[in-house]
């Protein structure tokens, strides 16, 4: 009988948002969690399927589970969740016969159901078009004082590279209140950072009828809750990236004057093979109206995407130069079944793709080195995580998101809680990190 549930949870921060709304669902429902995987009666295996080397993770994180269970002859039941399993459920069923029950990312109101099914020995699968936002309180996973806020799900942009609409379905937005009283529960119950995540989060609401997104809207709501000390967003598009969300971005104080802002590229002809809403020139307004604000912005490019010449490449290299990014990541293109990019003639080679990613993430280097020199000198509040193998406390300011971002190391006199917020003296620069001290 099951009584316990393990999670391993694959991906994103979108799909840990999911794996922590399943383990609420299921304590709920009397379900003990268990934080050691292979010692629970049922082990939910929450997938990723976004590209090649996470689908591959995946397998293998359900193979491992299976092994587990065979070695040590335990009667674990394994169920396998998330984008993979959306996407290829009929072949999972068929060649992991290991795997007690299959649930999509659009059927997780069934997550109750399905998990009574196994128990009794049936072997479910639940791939179809259901609810995708669950009601129930979360368990959190990460630190207890910093949670993602998920607003919608799907998306519509359609981007050629892009596998995700073919896994999440169309955009749908998260009904308003519900995410006012989870970011209302989150707060009280010690989250005081606050991280809205989506696959576009700036297009919030469109679906709602409005004329345009209410990201500012929400923004400023969430804002008033008490308990919120810092409020972040991420994933934003340049199109609905308006002065007046950048305004609300600036002026709130609770807010990270932060914009993640994935790019991809800025030449206009690859920007309009790979679909992307927005022109080179509407890219570099959306990037001067935040340096006007002081707003950082964090962004991702794709490199060696079909069809990008050396000059194109070289453009991209030197605008990354010129625009000088807080944070920035890149990836080399990886073909995905079932999208436009993936049939499209001139396929860049992969050593080619590796040398160009290689250049760009060097150029990059001295950019954010150079940037992260100008905060010297300066104080800024730090929530505080951990400390290093030497004793320095590690940390963030607002301008470092969570899991992605470099950090700040700093001494201190005595002892400091994590989940705790300190003023810190920024006294020296790496790549990708500051060094400071408390300041008293």
């Amino acid at each position: 009988m099951i009584k316990t549930i393990g999670m391993v949870a694959l991906g994103c921060a979108k799909n840990r948002v999911d794996s922590e709304n399943m383990l609420g669902t299921l304590r709920e429902a009397g379900y003990a969690i268990v934080s050691r995987p292979e010692e629970a009666d049922l082990v939910i295996v929450n997938t990723c399927g976004f590209i090649e080397s996470a689908k591959e993770e995946a397998i293998s994180a359900l193979l491992e589970m299976a092994g587990s269970r065979e070695a040590t002859g335990r009667p674990q039941r394994i169920l396998a969740t998330g984008c993979l399993v959306q996407r290829y459920s009929a072949e999972l069923e068929k060649e992991m016969p290991e795997i007690d029950g299959f649930l999509g990312v659009a059927e997780y109101g069934r997550l109750l159901e399905t998990v009574r099914s196994i128990d009794q020995g049936d072997r479910p699968l639940h791939c179809g078009e259901g609810e995708r936002f669950l009601q129930t309180p979360r368990v959190l996973t990460g630190p207890k004082w910093s949670a993602y806020v998920k607003i919608s799900d799907g998306c519509d942009n359609r981007c050629a590279y892009c596998a995700i609409p073919l896994i999440r379905g169309r955009y749908r937005s998260r009904p308003y209140d519900d995410i006012l009283r989870e970011c209302r529960s989150l707060a009280e119950g010690g989250a005081h950072e606050l991280t809205l995540i989506a696959q576009d989060t700036s297009r919030y609401g469109v679906d709602f009828g409005e004329k345009k997104p209410i990201l500012a809207r929400l923004l400023r709501e969430i804002s008033d809750i008490d308990a919120v000390k810092w409020l972040r967003v991420l994933y934003c598009y340049p199109d609905t990236s308006n002065e007046e969300l950048l305004d609300a971005i600036a002026a709130l104080p609770k807010v990270c004057k932060y914009l993640d802002l994935p790019l991809q590229h800025i030449n206009g002809p690859i920007l309009r093979a790979m679909n992307r809403r927005g022109s080179p020139e509407l890219i570099r307004e959306v990037l001067k109206m935040c340096r006007e604000r002081k707003i950082a912005v964090r962004t991702t490019f794709i490199v060696g995407f079909p069809g990008e010449t050396e000059e194109q490449f070289e453009e991209l290299l030197a605008f990354v130069k010129e625009a000088r990014f807080a944070r920035m990541g890149a990836f080399t293109y990886s073909p995905e079944e079932g999208t436009k990019a993936a049939v499209m003639p001139d396929q860049v080679p992969e050593e080619v793709k590796q040398e160009r990613y290689d250049r760009l993430m060097r150029a990059q280097q001295a950019v954010s080195k150079s940037v992260l020199r100008e905060r010297l000198g300066s104080v800024a509040e730090v929530l505080v995580e951990k400390r290093d193998s030497r004793g320095r406390y590690i940390g963030r300011s607002m301008l470092e998101a969570p899991d992605v971002d470099g950090v700040v190391r700093f001494t201190a006199q005595g002892e400091i809680a994590p989940g705790s917020f300190v003023p810190v003296r920024m006294l020296a620069a790496r790549a990708y990190d500051l060094i400071g001290e408390a300041v008293e």
